[in-house]
């Protein structure tokens, strides 16, 4: 990482606000800890989340979470409950959360500039009734992060409008090669050819192993 100089590195809180300025009121004002209904419409309509998590030493991951609209469960007005789906079983999340229960999340619905986000304190579970509400094609969560909401709010559209990010015509032209070769390219430890490889990131192959190993 390049080295700030001492002229442009911030490090001090005060210095920071005197460069961004004051809280507009209502952002300042904005957080709440408790799930109103407007919340849950929102939860109910995403299918897609960002979660996350950092360990005891602060070491970051963000993991993106996915499944049919409505696949986080609201189990009361404090604590929400999202299922784990079979994947690469790095489990970076899951082991910070082990070491430093603090999670972040991010709501996305497609098309939607706003997101929803909710902070607060998560717990592993590997099963509870409720698992039977989030079987997807005869399959059942490996686990659940239920998560104990400390803080809920939502995020204003300009990043998405920004970016540009449901908006076809304005995304830039694909020009990265395929999963397969970019794997080979950077993991030069990996044995398998590029044509294995193919084989194995194909949409079928995916597509047949979403809820099973």
């Amino acid at each position: 990482m390049r080295e700030s100089t001492a002229s442009d590195e911030i490090t001090d809180p005060a210095d920071l606000r005197a460069l961004l300025g004051e809280v507009v009121p209502r952002a300042a004002t904005k957080e709440r800890p408790v799930l109103h209904a407007r919340d849950r419409e929102w939860i109910a309509l995403s299918p897609f989340l960002v979660m996350s998590t950092s360990d005891a030493d602060g070491n970051c991951d963000a993991s993106p979470k996915g499944d049919p609209a409505g696949f986080v469960r609201v189990l009361d007005d404090t604590t929400l409950a999202i299922p784990e789906r079979p994947g690469n079983r790095r489990a970076d999340g899951y082991l910070n959360i082990l070491a430093n229960p603090h999670v972040g999340l991010l709501f996305v619905i497609p098309g939607r500039r706003e997101t929803l986000r909710i902070n607060g304190r998560a717990r592993l579970v590997r099963d509870a009734p409720y698992f039977d509400d989030m079987v997807v094609r005869g399959h059942r969560p490996i686990l659940a992060v239920e998560v104990e909401i400390d803080q809920i709010f939502f995020h204003c559209a300009k990043a998405f409008m920004r970016s540009h990010l449901w908006e076809p015509e304005q995304w830039p032209e694909d020009t990265l090669p395929s999963p397969a070769c970019l794997v080979k390219e950077v993991q030069t430890n990996v044995a398998e050819t590029v044509e294995e490889l193919e084989r194995y990131y194909s949409p079928e192959n995916y597509a047949a192993k979403l809820y099973r190993d």
